[in-house]
This record gives structure tokens, C-alpha cells and sequence, in this order.
């Protein structure tokens, strides 16, 4: 990966392949296994390798949304389509894809979207939010899953929010907000199928504080902005079985060298301002030649004299 198009490619271009690489790995079945078997009524007590055969066809990565308000006939069951939301152009889901209940003797659907989020706080509450994307794909199912007034054909719908970079106190924890009944005077039969159709899982992570929950050891190694992918890799068959061979490692590869080349130019960037800002400083002070500038910040007296321009053109 680090050849003459990663040595071309700006920060924010690898930032942007970055977090699509992200989404691939996370869309390799196994993990999505993993996730399953820890969030989702009816996977806890199956085998990984079990899980897999109940996730129908290949999950779908940035190319799925939802028309507000318009019924498409291809939106679930051709999972595709665009999610307009004023203001903010079009949103798309991160992953989503379809997963059948093994604990039914029916076959019983349920539409799962997956999100990554770089952060657990991004100015608003990450469940609320979740909750929107849950109910986008309830509507979402008029006409293709269900029609006016058969209701009953709703499928339940699971949104799961993987925040990485939680803080310790935050961190490394999982919670599901869902509708339950609660009755003010009894008398109404409990039915959960009825109302049961709506679920947000929120996972927490922070590498730095231990747990010892499978799921969210396998993650934070997964997601780690500081293990290599040699590191990563023999965690994740030697702890969690799954196996490096396939496309999984070969994603995985791809997201580490991302993730070590926007880390690497990153930190340079950061030091070249931090230079810049210093050299601001020196001209500003008057009492500095440029060699002694260049000579203290390590840049070029010529690129000093470039700054210089620029403070004129701001004064």
C-alpha cells in the first residue's frame, strides 16, 4: 500500500479510504457474527461459524439509505437507495444487511444496519441518533415488506453503533434501547411480536481500560489506532478464531497500512504547523534573522521568507 500513490495521496483522501476500509472489515461476515451473537435475541448460545449461514447474501457498505416519505420497492429488498435529509445532502447507511432468527421455527427476517463512529460524543447523543436510522428502515419497509393496513408484515429493524475513542469512564460498555410494554392497569395481553420491532445497540470502546467481554476484546483489538496488523492479526486468530487467511486479513491489511500512513502523516502535518507557527512567531518579534529562525524551527530560510509574505498580507 505505501507506494507512489499513498506518497501522492493528501491526509484527508487517506482519511476518507480510511474509514471505508473500516466499514469493509467490519462488514466480513465473521465479524458480523461476532457482533450478532453478543447484541441479537437468538444468536447468544450459537457457534461463530453458525452464525454466518444466517446472514442472507453480501452486506451492503455505503450504498443504502432511505427516501423520507417515498415508498421504493428496491430499498429493502434491493437494498439500495438514497437518504436525502435536508440540509445534509445524502446520508447513507454504514452496513446493512439481513439476518434470519435461528431460534424461530419460521423463517422470521430482521434488517440490521451497523455504523463505525470515530466518536462517542460528536455533539449529540449517539442513541438518538440511532433511533432515527431505526425508524428510517420501519418506513423504509411500506410496500415491499408490509402494505396499508397489514402491518403485521413489519420486520424488526437492529441498529448497532460501534464508538471507538469512548472515554474510560464510557468506555467498553453495551447497552440496548428497545420498546418494552409497561402496564398502568393491567388487562391488555402481552404480545412482543406486536411491538417488538425496533432496537439500537450502542458499543462503547476503549482500548486503554481491560474488560472481559469477548466481544469487546476482539473489537478494540480489531479497531486499535496503535497494534500493527502482524499484532492484530495473531490476536485475532489466537484469541478469537478468526481466521486470517481469507479476506478478512487481506482488508485488514489494507486498514492498518491506512490507518499507519494517516497516524504517520498526521504527526507530520501537525509538526510542520507547529513550525510554522513558531517561525510566525519570531519574524513577529522582529529581533531574528532568518538563518537563526531556519536554524532553530528547521526549515528553509526560503520557505521562512514564504511566511513572511503571507503575515504581510494579513496585516
Amino acid at each position: 500500500m505505501k507506494n507512489e500513490l499513498m506518497r501522492n495521496m493528501s491526509v484527508a483522501e487517506a482519511r476518507i479510504q480510511y474509514d471505508a476500509q473500516v466499514k469493509k472489515v467490519l462488514s466480513q461476515k465473521v465479524i458480523l457474527a461476532w457482533i450478532l451473537r453478543r447484541t441479537v435475541d437468538g444468536f447468544k448460545y450459537l457457534e461463530i461459524q453458525d452464525i454466518i449461514p444466517y446472514i442472507e447474501g453480501e452486506p451492503e457498505i455505503s450504498s443504502v439509505a432511505v427516501n423520507p416519505g417515498e415508498t421504493n420497492p428496491e430499498q429493502i429488498s434491493g437494498m439500495s437507495g438514497e437518504d436525502k435529509v435536508p440540509g445534509e445532502g445524502v446520508v447513507y447507511y454504514d452496513i446493512r444487511f439481513f439476518a434470519y432468527r435461528p431460534d424461530k421455527k419460521e423463517k422470521v427476517k430482521i434488517l440490521i444496519n451497523v455504523e463505525a463512529q470515530k466518536d462517542f460524543w460528536p455533539g449529540y447523543r449517539i442513541e438518538t441518533r440511532g433511533i432515527f436510522y431505526a425508524s428510517r428502515m420501519i418506513s423504509a419497509q411500506l410496500g415491499t415488506e408490509f402494505s396499508i393496513p397489514n402491518y403485521n408484515g413489519i420486520k424488526k429493524v437492529v441498529s448497532i453503533w460501534i464508538c471507538m475513542n469512548a472515554s474510560k469512564r464510557a468506555g467498553n460498555a453495551i447497552s440496548e434501547y428497545c420498546i418494552r410494554k409497561m402496564d398502568l392497569i393491567k388487562g391488555i395481553p402481552d404480545i412482543p411480536r406486536a411491538y417488538d420491532k425496533l432496537s439500537v445497540i450502542l458499543i462503547t470502546l476503549n482500548e486503554e481500560t481491560g474488560t472481559k467481554e469477548p466481544l469487546l476484546q476482539m473489537l478494540n483489538t480489531l479497531l486499535s489506532p496503535v497494534k500493527g496488523a502482524m499484532e492484530k492479526k495473531k490476536r485475532l486468530e489466537e484469541d478469537f478464531h478468526v481466521n486470517m487467511e481469507g479476506n478478512v486479513g487481506k482488508e485488514l491489511d489494507i486498514m492498518c497500512n491506512l490507518s499507519g500512513y494517516v497516524w504517520s502523516r498526521g504527526v507530520e502535518k501537525g509538526a510542520e504547523k507547529e513550525k510554522k507557527e513558531t517561525a510566525e512567531r519570531m519574524l513577529c518579534s522582529g529581533r531574528l534573522t532568518y538563518a537563526e529562525i531556519a536554524s532553530f524551527t528547521g526549515l528553509t530560510e526560503e520557505k521562512i521568507r514564504e511566511i513572511e509574505k503571507e503575515l504581510m498580507l494579513h496585516v
